[in-house]
């Protein structure tokens, strides 16, 4: 079987967008990582209504990606702060690779708004892929995809 021959309803590119492939999803992704926390600061901040934000933040809670903490300001009632979890962290590397193509692509003459760095050395960060034996950088001539055992065949239509 071939890739055009192969179904995608199980791809898991097709199914991280499902998830996170909306551009307010992405915008509030950026934020949490860079310490955002409250309704109202993603509010501020990205400039998205109340209710399409609400609805993502609801979509992220539930998707495992984002918890709510509770919090209580003195003399207000309780509410509730997002804060990303381990699979909410796990995308980290897909918004830095998305910077980065932005920084190289999409800015123009601009400088970043981040500049991010290793905080050991003072190195510029990037985002690389390389193999299981730290191969590394690898691009795209020096890999072979095979389909994988979830390909399954694609009904015709």
């Amino acid at each position: 079987m071939e890739w055009l021959e192969a179904s995608t309803e199980n791809c898991p590119v097709q199914r991280t967008l499902d998830v996170i492939g909306e551009k307010w999803t992405l915008l509030i992704l950026r934020d949490a990582v860079n310490g955002v926390r409250r309704f109202d600061d993603f509010h501020r901040h990205i400039g998205l209504s109340e209710a399409v934000l609400s609805d993502r933040l609801r979509k992220l809670t539930s998707a495992g990606i984002l918890k709510t903490v509770p919090y209580r300001e003195p003399g207000s009632r309780s509410r509730n702060e997002y804060r990303l979890t381990r699979k909410g962290w796990d995308l980290w590397p897909v918004l830095m690779a998305l910077s980065q193509w932005g920084e190289a692509y999409a800015l123009g003459s601009e400088s970043p708004v981040l500049d991010v760095r290793h905080t050991e050395c003072d190195a510029p960060v990037r985002v690389v892929v390389e193999c299981s034996a730290e191969h590394s950088p690898l691009t795209p001539r020096e890999v072979t995809a095979r389909l994988g055992t979830g390909a399954r065949a694609r009904l015709r239509s």
